[in-house]
């Protein structure tokens, strides 16, 4: 199985081509990125992805942004997607990643929704895999496993860093049996977490070993599962952020680190993670 890197562009402001040169230059894969929303970015966007032959995973967002609309149905939820699937075939990207759906839901409507999202999905002939967040959803592990036994051809991005948060600690209990999620995780947005936010200053930081070693053993048992599952490729995304995500020195506002170097980071930590992984498993 080969490990394929790609590059969020989440917090940058330059030119894209400048990020090219940059992700180029790192070995990085492709481009994570949100969908554009004005039909002449995306044809820009599309124009701009074939010309380079960059692989391009797609972001999108049920019903508005990353925080839904609170007063948005399901069923206004599933136009938003049925619309925005639509344009993300503009853009031919590998998969789409979507953040789905509202924590506030009931089970019942949860499940009824994303049986639904999944039937959307099959009509436009995206393969979507649908992100673990906060405030969406998937903001829970215990929830997410209920929908899995209800609806179990439902595939996910795991972003851990927000189950983290959510639950208030590292899920490495015995009992934190979240074997069927992992077995059905298509893509790793690589961030580490801690038991009080989504992101730490540096993961490369000695009082955040545990919380990246845990990290990795998640990300390692993702691995592991898509070999069994007979994956030749699997695609992993640094996503060190900012919106509140990035720590600044108080007073000063002055960022603890910059984005694009920690997740350059990550990149270089977890290709050497996932060489050490190839080897152990194909001595």
């Amino acid at each position: 199985m080969k490990l394929e890197i790609f590059r969020t562009l989440w917090g940058y402001t330059a030119s894209k081509a400048q990020a090219l040169d940059e992700l180029l230059a790192e070995g990085f894969d492709g481009m994570e990125a949100r969908l554009p929303l004005q039909a002449a970015e995306r044809a820009e966007f599309a124009a701009f992805l074939r010309a380079n032959r960059l692989g391009y995973i797609s972001t999108l967002f049920t019903a508005y942004d990353v925080l839904p609309e609170q007063a948005a149905a399901p069923a206004e939820h599933l136009r938003d997607l049925d619309c925005k699937l639509a344009w993300a075939a503009e853009l031919e990207p590998r998969f789409v990643n979507v953040l789905a759906g509202n924590d506030r839901w009931p089970l019942a409507q949860q499940v009824e929704f994303f049986g639904q999202a999944m039937a959307l999905a099959k009509r436009h002939g995206q393969f979507c895999t649908f992100e673990t967040h906060r405030s969406r959803s998937l903001f829970n592990p215990w929830l997410t496993l209920e929908l899995i036994r209800q609806l179990p051809d439902l595939r996910f991005t795991s972003d851990i860093s927000h189950w983290i948060v959510t639950c208030e600690r590292l899920l490495d209990d015995p009992a934190d049996d979240l074997g069927a999620f992992v077995e059905r995780v298509h893509h790793i947005q690589a961030r580490v977490g801690y038991d009080q936010g989504p992101q730490v200053p540096h993961p490369g930081a000695p009082e955040y070993a545990r919380e990246l070693a845990f990290h990795q053993a998640h990300w390692e048992s993702i691995w592991r599962a898509q070999q069994a599952r007979g994956y030749t490729v699997t695609t992993l995304t640094p996503e060190f952020g900012a919106d509140g995500y990035l720590h600044h020195l108080p007073f000063t506002n002055v960022p603890v680190a910059d984005l694009w170097s920690l997740n350059v980071w990550m990149a270089r930590t977890e290709r050497e993670h996932f060489q050490r992984f190839s080897q152990s498993t194909h001595p």
